[in-house]
C-alpha cells in the first residue's frame, strides 16, 4: 500500500553544496522522497497530515570517513595503553559505546582505518543490521617491518611482496589501507619521515586490490610518500600533513579525495600538558594553522575532501569530533554548505554508499538529521539533535538512547 506523508522544513541543506533552502514542504511516498517544493503551496495537504519541523534545518547524514573504533579519544594514558593490548572481547562494549556515540551526532556511516586484531571488521560481521550507524572497515592495514602502524597493522611476510601479502591474505576487507609514512613531529616542525613503500610496491598492490574490487587508502604524510600513492594510484590520502601544493594539484587532476584529518593536531594542542608531553605546543600550533593553509589551498583547487576525524586519537571523541572537524573546515574558508557536502555527499561517495546515502533529493531515500534553529547554529547543533529520520520516520533507536556527551 502506497503511503504519503508532508514534512514542513524551514531551512534545507541537501549535501550538494548548493545554496541554504528556506521553507520547503517535502513529500514523502514509502519512505523516498517524491517532492521537494516551496511553501507556502497549494500543494500543502490538510494541515491534519503534516509534520512541523518549520522551525529546525534538515541535512543528510554526517559520514565519518576516518575513524578507529578500537581506541576511544580519552586522554586517560592507562585506559590507552589497556586498549591497545586488549583482545576483542574486551573491546567490544567499547567499540559499541563508540557507535552509539557516532549515532547520537547523526553520523550514520564510518570508515575504519584499521586495528592490529581487525577487531572492526570482525564486529562489522556481528552488526545488528537493524542498528542504523554502517561500518566500512580496512581490517588490519599494511606496513613496512620496523616502521611506524604496529598498533594499527601488519608487516608482509619476511620474503614475500607487498602485493603477495595481500592476495595471500583472507580478510574480507571494505578498503585496503596502507601506511607509508611516519606520524608527524609534535618538536620538530614540518619534520618529514621516508615513504615506507616505493611507486612501483604501491603501484602492484592497487593493482591487487583491484583484481579483489578493492580500493586503496594511504596514510601519508610529507611530500615524497603523498608523492608516491599518488603516482601509484591510490584512491583517497589520509592525514596529508605538510604535503605541498604540487601533491595537492596532482590530486585535484587525478580526483584523488583527500581526508585531512585536522581537528587531531587541535585535539593535542587543547590537551597539551607540558609537565607529561614531550612535544612542542608551538610546533603542534604552527603543524595545525599549516594543515588548514592546506585545506584552503585544495579548496581553490577543486581537491574532493571528505571529511574524516581520526576519532580515537588522544582527545578526538567519536561522534562528538565530527562538528569539531566541521568548524575547522569553516575556519579554512569552506562555506557551510561546502561543509556539509565534505562531511556528507562526498563521504558517502567515497565509502561507496552514495545511492542510499548524501543527498536530499527527490528519488533518494528520506534519511535526515533535524537540527533546532537556523543554520547559522550549525555545526554546533549536531550534538544536539532534534531526531534522526530513517526512510520518512523517526529513528526509534535514536530516540530512546540519544547520547549527547561523551566520557
Amino acid at each position: 500500500m502506497n503511503t504519503t506523508h508532508f514534512i514542513l522544513v524551514g531551512w534545507l541543506l541537501d549535501g550538494s553544496g548548493g545554496p541554504v533552502r528556506e521553507k520547503i514542504l517535502l513529500r514523502i511516498e514509502d519512505g523516498i522522497i517524491a517532492g521537494v517544493d516551496n511553501w507556502p503551496s497549494e500543494k500543502i495537504p490538510d494541515s491534519s497530515g503534516i509534520t512541523d519541523l518549520s522551525h529546525c534545518t534538515i541535512l543528510p547524514p554526517l559520514v565519518d570517513s576516518h575513524v578507529h573504533l578500537f581506541m576511544s579519544g580519552t586522554i586517560d594514558q592507562k585506559v590507552r595503553k589497556s586498549q591497545l593490548s586488549a583482545g576483542y572481547d574486551d573491546l567490544k562494549p567499547a567499540i559499541e559505546r563508540h557507535l552509539n556515540y557516532f549515532l547520537g551526532h547523526g553520523v550514520l556511516a564510518i570508515r575504519d582505518g584499521g586495528d592490529r586484531g581487525g577487531f572492526a571488521l570482525q564486529y562489522r560481521d556481528e552488526l545488528d543490521e537493524k542498528f542504523p550507524v554502517q561500518i566500512k572497515s580496512a581490517g588490519r592495514a599494511w606496513r613496512q617491518k620496523d616502521r611506524y602502524g604496529r598498533l594499527i597493522g601488519r608487516s608482509p611476510k619476511n620474503g614475500e611482496s607487498l602485493a603477495t601479502s595481500f592476495l595471500a591474505d583472507g580478510e574480507d576487507t571494505d578498503w585496503v589501507k596502507l601506511v607509508n609514512s611516519g606520524l608527524n613531529s609534535l618538536k620538530i616542525y614540518a619534520k618529514e619521515t621516508d615513504s615506507q613503500f616505493n611507486t612501483d610496491e604501491i603501484t602492484a598492490l592497487v593493482q591487487a586490490a583491484r583484481q579483489r574490487g578493492k580500493k586503496v587508502m594511504v596514510h601519508a604524510n610529507g611530500h615524497l610518500p603523498v608523492k608516491s600513492a599518488l603516482e601509484a594510484g591510490c584512491h583517497s590520502i589520509e592525514h596529508g600533513f605538510f604535503m605541498g601544493r604540487d601533491n595537492l594539484q596532482l590530486m585535484a587532476e587525478k580526483k584523488v579525495v583527500w581526508v585531512p584529518t585536522v581537528y587531531t593536531m587541535k585535539a593535542y594542542a587543547e590537551n597539551f600538558d607540558p609537565q607529561k608531553s614531550d612535544g612542542d605546543h608551538r610546533v603542534i600550533l604552527r603543524t595545525l594553522e599549516h594543515q588548514l593553509e592546506q585545506m584552503a589551498v585544495a579548496r581553490e583547487m577543486g581537491v574532493p575532501l571528505a571529511l574524516g576525524t581520526d576519532a580515537g586519537s588522544l582527545g578526538v571523541l567519536h561522534g562528538e569530533s565530527m562538528v569539531e572537524e566541521m568548524k575547522l573546515y569553516k575556519k579554512a574558508g569552506y562555506s557551510l554548505p561546502e561543509v556539509v557536502r565534505c562531511a556528507t555527499y562526498n563521504g558517502a561517495k567515497l565509502l561507496g554508499i552514495d545511492k542510499d546515502m548524501g543527498l536530499l533529493q527527490a528519488g533518494r531515500p528520506a534519511t535526515f538529521l533535524v537540527a533546532r534553529g537556523t543554520p547559522a547554529q550549525l555545526p554546533r547543533k549536531l550534538s544536539y539533535l532534534e531526531n534522526i529520520y530513517l526512510d520518512g520516520k523517526p529513528c526509534v533507536i535514536y530516540k530512546k538512547n540519544p547520547v549527547k556527551n561523551v566520557v
